[in-house]
């Protein structure tokens, strides 16, 4: 049996989503516009399926928001999440943070 790995880290799901490739070329793809799911799955080229699993990682994880258009789900960046993780990474650049 696993140990209980206790409450999730701030940032966690964040950091964890971003350790794809896959959904980082979704993400690189996002930064041209919104689009539609199968448009991404297009320009990424993975299944309909494979992109569908990582676009809901990045929704739960923030960076992606998603609003509907008749049949077609468009996904678009969240800015605001992209600003929170650099805030969470600049944290280690502060003197005495992490250094012994």
């Amino acid at each position: 049996m696993k140990p209980d790995p206790g409450p999730e880290m701030p940032g966690e799901r964040l950091f964890k989503a971003l350790g794809d490739p896959q959904r980082l070329r979704i993400l690189r793809a996002l930064r041209g516009g919104d689009l539609a799911a199968g448009e991404l799955a297009d320009r990424v080229a993975v299944s309909a399926a494979t992109c569908s699993h990582h676009l809901g990682i990045l929704r739960d994880a923030g960076l992606v928001r998603v609003r509907r258009d008749g049949q077609s789900r468009i996904y678009t960046l969240n800015l605001s999440v992209f600003e929170e993780a650099v805030m969470m990474l600049t944290q280690f650049l502060k003197p005495g943070v992490g250094r012994r």
